[in-house]
Order: C-alpha cells, then structure tokens, then sequence
C-alpha cells in the first residue's frame, strides 16, 4: 500500500501581507502574468498592481471572465505564452485559483495563488475543478505538484461579505465527513494513493476548529476586523481543508454538489451553499445517528446555508430532476463510490428529500426560524 500526502511549497498568511509581498515573490520572476476580475481588481488588485510596479515587476494584468472552464483557460493560456511571462499570480476566489494552476499547467510555470475570499479550499491543492463554459461541472485536472505559495492577506478576507467566509465554512465542514468516510473505505485520495495518518489528522483539526470558531469568525468579518477567531477561520477554510480534502480524499458531498451544478436553478448558489447539502445528504446516506446528523446539520442551519429543497431553489423540482443530480453524483468520474457502501442515483435522489424533510420536521417541532439556533 503506498500513502501520499501533499501540500503547497509555501503558506503565507497575515494582515496586510498581499502589499508586503515582494520577499515572497521575488524568487519567481519579474514578469507576472496577474489573473483577477472586475471586482477583485477595484477591490484590492489595483493596488496590488501598483505595488508591484513599484518594486519593478513588469505586470501582465489579464482579466478574468468568471468560468474555471477549457475555453477560457486556453484563451488566458495564449496571452501568457505570446507575452512570455514567468510566473502565473491567481488573486481571486476558487474559480480563479483553479484556472490559474491550469494555466500555468499548459505553460510550464509557477503558480502563486492569492485567494480574496476564504469561500473555498480550492488554493492550496494540485487539482482544479473544470466547469463547462455555462457553469455546470465537467472534470477535475490533476497536476504534478500543489502550488508553488498562496499568499492569504487576512485583511482582505475581513473586507469581504461574511456570506463568503460562511461558504468557504460548509465546504471546510465536509472535508472531515468526507476524510473520514474514504478511511473506513479504504479509499484512494484526491492523490489516488491512500490517506496518511497526517492527512486524516487534518481533517479532523479542521473540524474541530470550525466547531470552537466560526460564530466568533463571522461575526468578526460583519465588522470587517481581523481577529485570532478569523484567522483560525481562515486558515481551516484554506490550508487545513485544502490539505485535508486532498490528502484526506472526497467521497459523497463533493459528488452531491457537483450532480446538484446540474440543475440550473442551483447555478446562483456558491459552491459551499451546495456542499452544505451535501454534507448531510451523505450523513443521510450514511444512515448517520441523530447525535452525529444534529452535530453538522445545528450549525449548517445556524449559519444560515441551505437545508431545504427550498434554499437551493429546488422546491418545485419533480422526482426526475433529482434524480439526474442525482446520476450525475453517482457518476463514475467522481467521487461518490469512495464511501464505504454502494451506492445507487435512487438512494441520493431518496436523501435529497429525506434531508429536505427533516429540516421541515425540526423547524416545525421547534417553532423557530434557523436565526434562533
């Protein structure tokens, strides 16, 4: 049996670091390719620019159009290869992470990942998910090797909207379920070797962090302050989770959310609002106690991610459409057969109303909206 575990060459992480990054940078070239969006470019990469201009970096500032997709990948590709550039920088969230390894995939050069939300724990791995051009998802890509940094200014994950920071907490609170349910399979990781006990060991301290902390976190990021809480925050959404989720392995929530891409009216939902169900479609799955299925299921609710059918705009979704999530979980280019148990599309499509109907049962019983727990 041969174990793999696997991380970026560095993690950097700090108030104001991203405007103090030279020491870090330097080592990679002079000629950056800056991959970012409209809004992360008015938000802090315009300054960003400015600064490394200022310490004589010849910056190639490319914008980004949204979709972690082959298109635009190739088309971000070309502009990078015709202008010669040394190093890829993805400043950005998750979608913009993965196209940035990509990227600098085809060119044959380091990647630096400077993630603007701690939404997901897309940067610190050596995978990008793929989407098609219209949002739905395609593929993973695997590479040789993680990141070559990702450089995290807590100050600018205290400037963004707290919805994204609890985003980024869903998907951080499936990477232990998940870890754990590909140990007891004895399942390969996202590396396709098996798990280290290191790996595992992350997955659950990420837990265990999300448990003690993300109510203070939250709080603190609704008054835009860095604090010890968010920073533990941040760094169990980006390290620890990225760490956990690729050494420790994905198996039914990851496969959930990427079958519920699916349906369109899911596509304004963020990747950890879809995750959140999909943690407790798995727990479901799982045949969970109710001790176990309350633990995760109390703290989704509280932090207001999606429950119902209702909150991924599927109230009205016929037994057919759930069931084509449903086969597209199941499908054989992810991760759901990593559980410990077989699986069939009717036993996912059974858990997306069993999950749906236990939340109604427990506001009902408890006469209360999820703001009161």
């Amino acid at each position: 049996m041969i174990k793999e575990f696997a991380s970026p060459s560095s993690y950097v992480q700090g108030k104001g670091v991203l405007l103090k990054s030279d020491p870090y940078l330097k080592d990679f070239g002079k000629k950056p390719l800056l991959l970012t969006d409209d809004s992360v470019y008015k938000i802090v990469g315009q300054k960003l620019e400015g600064y490394l201009k200022d310490n004589g970096y010849d910056v190639d500032l490319v914008k980004f159009n949204g979709e972690s997709s082959t298109n635009e990948i190739n088309r971000i590709t070309e502009i990078g290869k015709k202008d010669g550039v040394s190093v890829i920088y993805g400043l950005g969230g998750g979608k913009t992470s993965d196209s940035a390894k990509a990227i600098a995939d085809n060119l044959g050069l380091p990647v630096v990942i400077m993630p603007t939300l701690a939404s997901t724990d897309a940067p610190c791995s050596r995978l990008s998910v793929i989407y098609t051009d219209d949002g739905s998802f395609d593929h993973y890509r695997f590479y040789s090797h993680n990141p070559n940094l990702v450089l995290v200014d807590s100050q600018v994950i205290a400037n963004a909207p707290a919805n994204l920071l609890i985003a980024g907490i869903a998907d951080a609170l499936a990477t232990n379920v998940e870890a754990q349910a590909v140990a007891q399979a004895g399942a390969d990781t996202m590396l396709n070797e098996k798990q280290t006990l290191v790996g595992n060991a992350i997955a659950q301290k990420c837990e265990d962090t999300l448990f003690k902390y993300a109510h203070l976190a939250v709080a603190d990021v609704k008054k835009h302050v860095v604090t010890s809480a968010l920073e533990k925050i941040i760094e169990a959404n980006t390290l620890m989770s990225g760490l956990g989720f690729e050494s420790g392995g994905l198996s039914g929530a990851h496969a959930i959310h990427d079958g519920l891409t699916t349906l369109e009216e899911t596509h304004s939902l963020s990747h950890g609002q879809k995750v959140a169900y999909g943690t407790l479609t798995q727990l479901m799955l799982e045949g969970a106690s109710q001790e176990r299925y309350d633990k995760y299921f109390k703290l989704i609710l509280s932090l207001g991610l999606p429950t119902t059918l209702d909150d991924l705009h599927l109230a009205d979704a016929s037994d057919e459409e759930l069931l084509s999530a449903a086969k597209a979980a199941c499908s054989e280019n992810d991760t759901i057969s990593r559980l410990p148990f077989k699986i069939e599309p009717d036993d996912v499509a059974q858990a997306f109303r069993a999950v749906d109907s236990y939340t109604k049962d427990y506001l009902a019983t408890h006469q209360c909206k999820p703001a009161c727990h």
